[in-house]
């Protein structure tokens, strides 16, 4: 069998992975408002129609970007202790929170959604929505490890537990450090751990 009508498909997804990576280049230096599609495709080199084919809008556009970046600081590992995964995950996206190109544009983006529902809806969707599963998927195994408590509905701790991170990075001027992230564990812990658990992390 032909191996010919893959090579299109190779093409398109080195040309989308450029075209993700200047216009997050673009955007760390020229921020949200002063980003463009026509902008894009100058220095990508390519027609905006181009770039229309395959984003409707810039926010569309911005968004894939930084999926294609952030995704990589949101998966848990899992060493079987789960303070242990929580605190190695917070730390690593706290810091992609508060450093280019991930932070300076996230918070812009956060800005212009104010004013635009279906952005809003999307970042949503996108991002907030997949930290809070990501977490929640982490907390409910350990709890059928038995590191939790078995009775206790997570979904609203996994809420809190991303929460406190976002508005850190988004609102205050407070930092997300180890300080902030060990003080945070320890109230989950302390809330949701087995007795057999609290003992062991004291």
């Amino acid at each position: 069998m032909s191996d010919t009508p893959a090579t299109p498909r190779r093409r398109g997804a080195a040309r989308t992975e450029e075209l993700l990576r200047v216009t997050l280049d673009l955007a760390a230096e020229v921020g949200y408002a002063g980003l463009s599609i026509e902008a894009v495709g100058r220095r990508a080199g390519v027609g905006k129609h181009t770039i229309y084919r395959r984003w409707p809008s810039k926010a569309a556009l911005l968004l894939d970007a930084l999926s294609r970046v952030w995704t990589r600081d949101l998966d848990y590992r899992d060493t079987g202790d789960v303070r242990r995964d929580l605190r190695e995950q917070f730390l690593r996206s706290g810091f992609a929170l508060s450093s280019p190109p991930i932070g300076p544009i996230y918070r812009a983006v956060i800005v212009e959604a104010q004013a635009d529902s279906a952005l809003r809806a999307t970042l949503h969707e996108r991002f907030l929505a997949t930290v809070e599963q990501s977490t929640l998927d982490r907390i409910t195994r350990a709890q059928h490890t038995g590191e939790l408590i078995a009775a206790a509905n997570l979904e609203f701790a996994a809420e809190v537990l991303c929460g406190t991170l976002y508005y850190r990075s988004l609102l205050s001027t407070r930092p997300i450090d180890e300080a902030a992230i060990d003080g945070l564990l320890d109230m989950f812990m302390a809330a949701y751990a087995t007795t057999d658990q609290s003992l062991s992390d004291q």
